[in-house]
């Protein structure tokens, strides 16, 4: 279970300036409230606009930097005070930007359990399990060099539950997918989450109305830094008194706008 309670980041940002006058600072309020508890056996969506906190929020899940307020914790492990611990509780899937080129599919993966304390053989096996999962299997002992994105994605979410963590954080998966790979991806998501695949709690961010309504068991809408509105997408119809999910969620996330 995951589980961020009322987080806050800002971040100094230096604006304008040339080469003989320096620039002001201003501060962003990246966020400015968001909460979010995932329980297991669940599929979590943190739905915002692009700019609205999502990746600066699962950043901090992350370990990546502390929060300035709130708590974030980990099946009970506060991030903050035992990072380690923690993460060792997730598997984390930010981009698909970060494998080794020069090693293999197989070689990205099994490198990464080493790195989660799994032996040799145990990462290899755990390395074959996945490529049935995703169907990789194709591409399993290939480099990862001039992998397609879909190819990419898979390697990278294949090395990211190498150790077989309790909680899933995806940060916007389906970016620069294609239809198949998108499919692919849902599915297995849909069967991580199952009680045949571990029930998994799983969180993800997206901007896409298609992904939430497909997938999600609950949904978080962020807008602005702030977590505005939360529950299942026909709990948030209701809510919002709409029959189309993308009109209840602009309604839920810019009600100025749509008051204007």
């Amino acid at each position: 279970m995951i589980n961020i309670q009322d987080v806050h980041k800002q971040f100094t940002a230096q604006t304008g300036g040339s080469l003989f006058k320096r620039g002001s600072k201003r501060v962003v309020h990246a966020v400015q409230g968001v909460s979010l508890r995932a329980e297991d056996g669940r599929i979590t969506g943190l739905l915002g606009a692009n700019g609205a906190g999502k990746t600066t929020t699962l950043r901090m899940l992350g370990g990546l930097f502390p929060p300035d307020a709130g708590q974030i914790t980990v099946d009970g492990l506060a991030v903050k005070e035992a990072p380690q611990k923690a993460l060792a509780r997730m598997g984390i899937l930010g981009d698909a930007h970060g494998l080794y080129p020069r090693l293999s599919a197989r070689e990205n993966i099994i490198y990464f359990g080493r790195l989660q304390g799994m032996a040799p053989e145990a990462a290899n096996a755990r390395a074959e399990e996945l490529a049935r999962l995703l169907e990789m299997q194709a591409i399993l002992d290939r480099r990862a060099d001039g992998f397609s994105q879909g190819e990419r994605m898979k390697t990278a979410l294949a090395r990211a539950l190498v150790h077989d963590p309790a909680n899933i954080v995806l940060d916007e998966p389906t970016n620069g997918l294609d239809v198949l790979a998108t499919r692919a991806l849902r599915e297995a998501l849909r069967w991580l989450r199952s009680p045949e695949g571990g029930g998994k709690c799983i969180v993800f961010s997206t901007h896409i109305m298609q992904e939430v309504e497909q997938l999600c068991d609950e949904v978080v809408v962020v807008s602005k830094g702030r977590s505005v509105a939360h529950g299942s997408v026909s709990g948030l119809l209701e809510q919002a008194g709409e029959a189309r999910f993308e009109d209840a969620f602009v309604k839920l996330a810019f009600p100025e706008e749509v008051a204007a």
